[in-house]
């Protein structure tokens, strides 16, 4: 047995294949789905677990620095203003400048833990003793201090006053810039006046660990991501193998292999699942093999019951036959039960050729006889041979063959058989009225069509139309004597020729039975050259005015 074809693979060299190889496991892989869901998920939980801690981390490291480098800076200015406010008055611009240097050595440089000091005068007003203006040593010198902050820092009412902005700073030679904040206070100088006074502070060995920090999260929560779907493809494999074995099991059994059973190992669910489909399969298995004992039986003892008939059956048709000739010689009862014994006898021989029919199909020993066959001219013989019966019902037979003139390998008994059941129900239910056989064809099938315009079928009868022995209106006398297994055997036919036998029916429209065999033996039929449905009313053809009225609508009428 050929392996089933499974979806298609991924192509890493073609990603336009992708999608398409994506979609066909998410619907026919139950393993893969739970994976994909499974992993889909665990990642989504991990990647909001990381964005969260790394989030936590960089507020607390950013709270705990901040708050770290305000007390720094608080401790310098403070510093330095005691320096400012000990020294002795000075009143030169040397003597000042000397006070400052000391206010920032003892005070800034060594309270502050930064190097990166500004300051400036607040008054515009010329001073000739006032020291002058100090700023950055950095890169971005002119972008770090923005007017809001500076504008906030001359509005402070003294230096306990701390304004602060978060600012990038980029180090004199460096070529990337580092987070980073500035601090700025006021700082009274004496006969100078106010200064404002800045402190940068790098962020650098926060960002740093911050970065190291949000790797090592992003790095373990893609371990986590393949370790969890490692263990859910193992997890799920050992489940969904034994659920595959039980699959492919059970489209063994259904394909006729009654001997596939499932290996039970253990004895958890899957086990009981397997010891259960296993003893439903045994009782399937016998019976089905019950079933097809009793059929071999029931078709032996038909076949052998018809064939032992037909030699009484033989014998008493010869004697039927000599008074049926005789029948002149008799009185006019005689004769008349001569003439009944003689169609009955005709009726059920008709009856026995047709149950050794049904065996051979049952028994499958029927074989096909093929030979080059003129379908067209086939239905015009058929028609030819009915017409005088046709004629006594008062239907007209009409022949249409807008094709099927060149030669198919067919068994011309069988379709001969075939069409004259279907031309017998057909005059049968006529109601008298025309009755047409279509023959076309295109490159692939025949088709042979047999239409009349009679009571018709419902739905429901129509469904049950080849049933054996089934009649849609049992109270209705039969007139040509058939046995109710002609549209069985007429259906077998055009199955053992690996065609189809369709009909279409209304009530009080008529019905339309379409025969249709392959131009080729063995080919598939996939559809008619003539279609089922007639495309015309009853009222538009032939001239008919109106259609049947059947007895429901004569009674509701």
């Amino acid at each position: 047995m050929a392996p089933a074809a499974g979806p298609p693979r991924i192509s890493v060299r073609r990603p336009s294949s992708w999608l398409p190889a994506i979609r066909a496991q998410w619907t026919s892989s139950l393993r893969f789905r739970t994976t994909f869901i499974t992993v889909a998920a665990t990642a989504l939980a991990i990647a909001v677990a990381c964005v969260w801690t790394a989030l936590a981390i960089h507020n607390e490291l950013f709270s705990a620095r901040k708050d770290q480098v305000l007390d720094q800076a608080q401790l310098a200015v403070s510093a330095a203003q005691d320096v400012l406010d000990t020294a002795e008055v000075a009143s030169n611009a040397a003597t000042l400048q000397q006070v400052l240097v000391e206010a920032r050595e003892q005070g800034l440089d060594q309270q502050s833990g930064t190097s990166y000091i500004a300051y400036f005068r607040i008054d515009d007003a010329p001073s000739a003793i006032a020291p002058p203006d100090s700023t950055f040593q950095l890169e971005n010198r002119d972008t770090v201090l923005s007017e809001g902050l500076r504008d906030r820092v001359r509005g402070s009412a003294d230096n306990q006053y701390q304004w602060w902005q978060s600012v990038p700073l980029v180090f004199d030679g460096a070529d990337r810039a580092v987070p980073g904040i500035v601090v700025g206070q006021l700082l009274d100088v004496q006969n100078a006046g106010a200064y404002e006074v800045y402190l940068a502070y790098s962020f650098e060995e926060a960002d740093q660990t911050l970065r190291f920090v949000q790797g090592t999260l992003w790095v373990t929560g893609i371990v986590l991501v393949v370790i969890v779907a490692a263990i859910s493809w193992v997890v799920l494999r050992t489940v969904a193998q034994p659920l595959i074995e039980a699959s492919q099991t059970s489209a063994r059994f259904a394909a006729g292999d009654l001997d596939a059973r499932l290996p039970v190992r253990g004895k958890d669910e899957l086990a009981t699942l397997g010891r259960s489909f296993n003893a439903m399969a045994d009782s399937i298995e016998s019976q089905i093999t019950e079933l097809a004992e009793l059929s071999q039986v029931q078709q032996r003892f038909v076949s052998d019951v018809s064939h032992e008939l037909r030699t009484p059956l033989t014998t008493i048709r010869l004697a039927s036959e000599m008074l049926n000739d005789r029948r002149d010689d008799f009185d006019e009862s005689t004769a008349r039960a001569a003439e009944l014994l003689h169609t009955q006898v005709a009726r059920f021989e008709q009856l026995l050729t047709d149950l050794l029919e049904i065996s051979r199909y049952d028994a499958g020993s029927v074989q096909l006889e093929l030979e080059p066959t003129n379908l067209a001219q086939l239905a015009e013989d058929v028609a030819d041979s009915m017409r005088q019966v046709a004629a006594q019902h008062g239907s007209e037979l009409r022949v249409v063959a807008p094709g099927g003139y060149s030669p198919v390998d067919v068994d011309p008994r069988r379709v001969r058989r075939v069409l004259r059941n279907l031309v017998g129900n057909a005059i049968e239910h006529g109601e008298a009225r025309p009755i047409v056989l279509t023959v076309d064809s295109d490159a692939r099938a025949v088709a042979i069509g047999v239409r009349d315009y009679g009571l018709g079928m419902t739905r429901e009868q129509t469904e049950r139309v080849f049933d054996r022995f089934w009649r849609a209106d049992p109270s209705r006398k039969r007139t040509l004597g058939g046995t109710g297994l002609g549209l069985a055997i007429a259906l077998g036919d055009a199955k053992l020729h690996g065609g189809t036998l369709a009909v279409w029916s209304e009530p009080g429209a008529g019905s339309h039975f379409v025969l249709t065999v392959p131009r080729a033996p063995g080919a598939v039929v996939e559809r008619s050259p003539i279609p089922v449905e007639p495309h015309e009313p009853a009222t538009e053809a032939f001239g008919l005015t109106q259609p049947i009225r059947t007895d429901d609508e004569r009674e509701g009428a």
